[in-house]
């Protein structure tokens, strides 16, 4: 059964059980941080002096607490004698530095519920053996869920880097890469502790049921006396029985880790010895790790995965129904009415979506060809096949992790590279892919499939494009070349946009204009939450700030120059002729409002770290560099910044050189194209190759930001660079050292 298939089943079957479980066992870690707080500030508050051995501890209990019959040590530590007072049985915390007696122990019955409901869900041998299904669950629920991070981020290399996709999709990867492996030890240590419950494992002594009795002779030794009880650590130390005063014959008894023993009340010395055996263990270290009783620092990090469990369970539901309801967009009324029947299309849609997105994409290209007049059919594209009344070929293709094809269509590129045309295929095929340009194999299965269909022969419709993020503008820029290359006039309009995130109201408190003589003007803007007071999202520079303009519903994006911290959202905006949104943002006056939504950006961010950061940017392209400059003051920052004229549009220009008097911008490279002589950011970067390259050999991450043409060039200068150290870009992006944001 394929991994999400069996993820899938399992968290849908028992995920209601599994979050019951996480919630209890959420409480009960939380247990051991209470025992450790309690026993740490009472030693504290009564500390006499360094702790007693064991014998002296136990001779110091048998002559305070009388009816005395155990010694216990809490795993915490607490240390708890138990005593007979006539019938009245007795519990008592004690001091491990004087045996002092620090009052009675009475175990919270809150606890001892949810620990039943946890062990057993309240309904004895029948519950024992559905808990223990649900902990084999959870070991197959984590195994599945390991191999699909794996499968997503691109294997263990890339598995604790950026995480691509939606929130709820990085929410879901981000908690499950650090929880997932401690839910695969808690669920491990609970099978092995049902199976201790149900007798398949052997926890007990076997010398238990043939007690060694104590030799009658002469008078008791006190505790002290006991030569064999000095050989053993209080802190080693789980129960110290005593013997009875009403039976001369029965003997010390001794439980510690690494043994159980019987010890003569009249010689002292040792009647009998049993080593901890493997399967008990086994059992001690599965509690351990399953309960956390024992450490507080693991009992925490046992309620941190708990709680990761119940954000795993909600993160994955709601994907889940995400995921259900845009796959349904095949089977809807308005596309399913005018699906024709693909023998008799003209045009072909194929598509390959991972979580469902893209049918979106497809619906609303479906729609828009059928409203001109064309006969069209959608499907999935494992169902690709072409008939003789189909004209041309359309497919729509995400990418899923490190350039991989979704999964229901993983096996489509070895079908059709293994399918030979008897003739060259006259059939024009248009490809569409769907990625982000923050990882190495953006659109990458798009490409593939391109590059399978252009080695067999098929003719282009169009060149294959990728659509960064899935952003509406890009995919209505490619409907209209689609239109063009079909002959439709007027040309094809695609007017869809993903489901967005809630928006927000946001305020204009500052601007700054740079009326540029040759070139559109340009706009600082500097936004606050509305109303005033109101908390800003969380945010970081090189983030997105999705804007809806009044009377649109397709976002655009801006990238954001400083970070939540810096209690204003900023974006640098250039007015572009025709442009809805820039229009709109250049005519905002301070005092208005806009509404917007906050996009992160997790494959731009920086990592932890001090290596240096190469920042090359040009035009409005400097804004996120701007806000990676401000968000890291002591790192070492080097930034290659473009424009057309120092005087007019190098943005931020007062922060950068601020920034480069105290220090926190290391250097700083402007090159202007309308200068005498003209240059560009590429040639500061071939002038500055050498120390270039003495960056890059100290692991230096670089971030581009501009405009495609700027980065092509900038990526061809740097490839020129490395290739000299014996390395390429390829290698850098792999590294996850290089990232972009272009336009």
């Amino acid at each position: 059964m394929p991994w999400k298939l069996l993820h899938r089943s399992l968290a849908l079957g028992l995920g209601l059980l599994v979050v019951v479980l996480a919630l209890t066992g959420w409480v009960l870690a939380l247990e051991p941080l209470r025992s450790h707080a309690t026993q740490f500030a009472q030693t504290t508050a009564n500390s006499p002096g360094p702790a007693l051995s064991l014998p002296a501890l136990a001779q110091q209990v048998q002559q305070t607490i009388p009816g005395v019959e155990a010694l216990r040590r809490q795993p915490a530590g607490t240390l708890v004698v138990y005593a007979f007072d006539g019938e009245q049985a007795q519990a008592w915390r004690i001091h491990p530095a004087s045996a002092q007696v620090l009052g009675p122990y009475q175990p919270s019955l809150l606890p001892r519920w949810v620990k039943n409901l946890h062990r057993q869900l309240l309904l004895g041998d029948a519950g024992r053996w559905l808990a223990a299904s649900a902990a084999a669950a959870m070991l197959v629920l984590s195994l599945s869920g390991w191999a699909l991070l794996l499968r997503r981020m691109g294997g263990w290399r890339r598995l604790y880097g950026p995480v691509p996709g939606s929130t709820l999709q990085r929410l879901h990867v981000q908690w499950g890469r650090w929880g997932v492996p401690l839910l695969l030890i808690s669920s491990a240590a609970a099978l092995v502790l049902a199976a201790a419950t149900q007798g398949w494992l052997e926890t007990e002594p076997t010398l238990e049921a043939a007690e060694p009795l104590s030799t009658v002779q002469g008078t008791p030794l006190p505790p002290q006396a006991l030569s064999a009880l000095h050989a053993y650590r209080v802190q080693d130390l789980e129960v110290l029985r005593f013997p009875s005063t009403d039976d001369a014959a029965q003997s010390w008894e001794i439980r510690t880790q690494q043994g159980h023993g019987w010890i003569d009340r009249y010689s002292g010395k040792l009647l009998a010895w049993e080593a901890t055996g493997p399967s008990q263990w086994l059992y001690r270290w599965a509690r351990w790790l399953h309960t956390g009783e024992a450490s507080w620092l693991w009992a925490l990090v046992l309620a941190g995965a708990s709680m990761a469990t119940v954000l795993l369970s909600y993160t994955g539901l709601r994907l889940w129904w995400s995921a259900r309801q845009t796959r349904k967009l095949a089977a809807t009324p308005a596309l399913a009415a005018h699906n024709s029947p693909a023998a008799q299309a003209d045009t072909l849609i194929f598509v390959a979506s991972e979580g469902g997105s893209t049918w979106g994409f497809a619906q609303a290209l479906h729609q828009a060809l059928v409203a001109r007049g064309l006969k069209v059919h959608s499907a999935a594209l494992e169902h690709f096949q072409h008939h003789a009344a189909t004209q041309r070929i359309i497919i729509l293709a995400a990418t899923y992790g490190a350039g991989q094809a979704p999964h229901h269509a993983r096996h489509v590129l070895r079908q059709l590279a293994q399918q030979r045309p008897a003739a060259p295929p006259s059939i024009p095929m248009a490809i569409l892919g769907f990625g982000d340009r923050q990882y190495p194999q953006f659109c990458g299965f798009a490409q593939a499939l391109a590059q399978c269909f252009t080695t067999q022969g098929w003719p282009q419709l169009l060149p294959w494009e990728g659509i960064h993020q899935q952003s509406p503008q890009a995919f209505a820029r490619w409907g209209r070349s689609l239109g063009h290359a079909l002959g439709l006039e007027p040309t094809l309009a695609l007017d869809y946009c993903p489901p967005l995130p809630a928006t927000q109201p946001f305020t204009l408190v500052q601007r700054q204009d740079y009326p540029c003589a040759d070139a559109p003007p340009a706009v600082v803007l500097h936004l606050q939450a509305s109303p005033a007071g109101a908390a800003l999202p969380a945010f970081q520079g090189g983030d997105l700030l999705g804007i809806v303009p009044p009377g649109q519903r397709l976002p655009r994006y801006y990238s954001l120059a400083s970070s939540q911290a810096d209690g204003s959202a900023q974006i640098c905006v250039r007015l572009l002729p025709g442009g809805y949104c820039s229009t709109f943002l250049h005519g905002l006056q301070t005092g208005q409002t806009l509404q917007a939504f906050v996009r992160p950006n997790p494959g731009f961010a920086l990592p932890p770290g001090h290596s240096p950061v190469l920042l090359i940017g040009a035009g409005t392209g400097i804004a996120p560099l701007v806000g990676l400059i401000r968000a890291h003051p002591a790192r070492p920052m080097h930034l290659f910044a473009g424009a057309r004229h120092p005087g007019q549009d190098l943005f931020f220009a007062h922060e950068l050189h601020a920034w480069l008097a105290s220090g926190q911008l290391s250097s700083l490279h402007t090159a202007f194209s309308r200068g005498s002589p003209g240059r560009y950011v590429q040639d500061l970067l071939r002038q500055d190759s050498a120390r270039i390259a003495t960056w890059l050999a100290q692991g230096a991450q670089v971030r581009v930001c501009g405009s495609q043409a700027m980065a092509q060039a900038v990526e061809a200068v740097l490839q020129d660079i490395l290739a000299r150290q014996g390395q390429s870009l390829h290698e850098l992006k792999e590294a996850q050292r290089y990232a972009q944001d272009v336009f």
